[in-house]
C-alpha cells in the first residue's frame, strides 16, 4: 500500500489530485454508527493490481472483514502520494490513505485533520538512490556536483538529504531537483538527471532492467522512512471499530503477503503498464519478502519519528519541528 502524486503549479495541482483521490463530490461516509444498526462507508483509494487491498477488493475478503462492524468499502479516486491525500482527508473527501513518515511530517506541518495508526519498518533494499550503471556514479561522494531528481519534501528529498548528512557532504553541493515521481523515469533515462532518489513503487521497474544500480539503500543511508496508515481525525472518533478491523485486516494481510509476494502482484491483470513481470517481478518479490508488516505504532517507532521530524527541521524542509506524537493512534487501545 503506497499512496503517492503530483505536484504542478500549486492551485492546478492541488485541484487534480483532489479530483483524482475522490472523483465527484462527496460521500456518506460517517453516516450513522454500528450500534445503531446503520451501514457506516469508509472511503479508501483504489489499490490498483497489487498489494493487500487489491486482493481484498478482488476476493471480496475486505468487505466480509468490515461488514463484521457494519462497514463497507467506497474506492475512490486511485492511490498516489501522500500529500494530496492528506488534502482530501482535510476535506471530509476519504477517510483512509497510506504514505512515508516523511511526506507526513510535510503535510502535518499544515493544519491536519488525520492521524496515523499503523507502522511500517522502513524498506531496506526497494528505497534509495538510483544511478545508470556506468554513469560512474558509484558511491554518495560521486553524487557532489550532480543533479538528483526526488520529490519536494518526501520521500526522495529526505533519503537523498540522510545520505548526504551521513557522508558529511554539504546538501549544497548536490543540485536538487524537483519533479513528479510519476514522471521521472523519463528524465532519469534520458539523462536529464544523474541520479533519482526513490522508493520501490518506481526503484523496481528501473532496477528490472538490469541498467540502474541503487548508489545506497535505506540500509545504507540509515533510513527512518517509515510507511504509516492514516485516518481522518473525525472518522476514527465516530468509527474506533471500523479503524480496529482495517487495522486487522491490513497486518493480517501483509504477513500472508511476506509470505508469499507473488500472490499480491498482477491482482487483476498481468499485462500493461500497472503489471510486473520478468526481471522487475522478481526484483519486487525480493524486495517483500525483506519487508516489514503492517504493526501498531510503538514507542520505538515514535522516537524514530521524531528524529526525521527533527532532520527535516534542521534540512530547513520544514519551517519548525513537527510534533508528530500528537498525531498519533494506539490501535491497541483505541476504544
Amino acid at each position: 500500500m503506497h499512496l503517492r502524486i503530483p505536484r504542478l503549479v500549486p492551485a492546478l495541482a492541488a485541484a487534480t489530485a483532489l479530483a483524482a483521490l475522490t472523483g465527484c463530490g462527496t460521500s456518506e461516509a460517517g453516516t450513522g454508527t454500528p450500534s445503531g444498526g446503520s451501514q457506516v462507508t469508509v472511503r479508501i483509494p483504489d489499490p490498483g493490481n497489487s498489494g493487500v487491498l487489491a486482493v481484498g477488493k478482488k476476493d471480496g475478503s475486505l468487505a466480509k472483514a468490515l461488514a463484521k462492524v457494519h462497514a463497507k468499502v467506497e474506492w475512490t479516486g486511485s492511490a498516489g502520494p501522500f500529500a494530496p491525500a492528506a488534502q482530501a482527508m482535510n476535506a471530509d473527501q476519504l477517510d483512509i490513505a497510506t504514505g512515508s513518515i516523511t511526506s507526513g511530517i510535510t503535510s502535518l506541518s499544515q493544519t491536519p485533520g488525520f492521524k496515523f495508526f499503523t507502522a511500517t519498518t522502513p524498506d531496506p533494499v526497494g528505497e534509495g538512490i538510483l544511478a545508470k550503471n556506468g554513469s560512474g556514479i558509484d558511491s554518495v561522494k560521486d553524487l557532489v556536483g550532480k543533479k538528483v531528481a526526488v520529490n519536494k519534501g518526501g520521500t526522495g528529498e529526505y533519503l537523498l538529504l540522510k545520505a548526504l548528512a551521513k557522508e558529511g557532504i554539504p546538501a549544497s553541493k548536490v543540485e536538487r531537483v524537483y519533479l513528479r515521481p510519476d514522471q521521472t523515469a523519463a528524465v532519469f533515462n534520458t539523462g536529464k538527471v544523474d541520479a533519482w532518489a526513490v522508493w520501490a513503487t518506481y526503484s523496481v521497474a528501473e532496477l528490472g532492467t538490469g541498467k540502474a544500480h541503487f548508489v545506497a539503500d535505506g540500509k545504507a543511508i540509515g533510513s527512518d522512512n517509515y510507511s504509516l496508515t492514516a485516518v481522518r481525525a473525525e472518522f476514527a472518533e465516530r468509527h474506533p471499530e471500523v479503524v480496529k478491523a482495517l487495522y486487522q485486516y491490513l497486518h493480517d494481510g501483509s504477513v500472508r503477503e511476506k509470505k508469499d509476494p507473488e500472490a499480491y502482484l498482477n491482482v487483476t491483470t498481468d499485462a500493461g503498464p500497472q503489471a510486473l513481470n520478468g526481471d522487475a517481478k522478481r526484483v519486487q518479490i525480493d524486495f517483500t519478502r525483506q519487508g516489514g508488516t503492517v504493526e501498531p505504532i510503538a514507542d520505538a517507532d515514535i522516537q524514530r519519528f521524531k528524529d526525521v521530524a527533527r532532520f527535516y527541521a534542521e534540512q530547513k524542509v520544514t519551517q519548525d519541528e513537527v510534533d508528530v506524537a500528537a498525531h498519533l493512534l494506539d490501535i491497541r487501545t483505541l476504544s
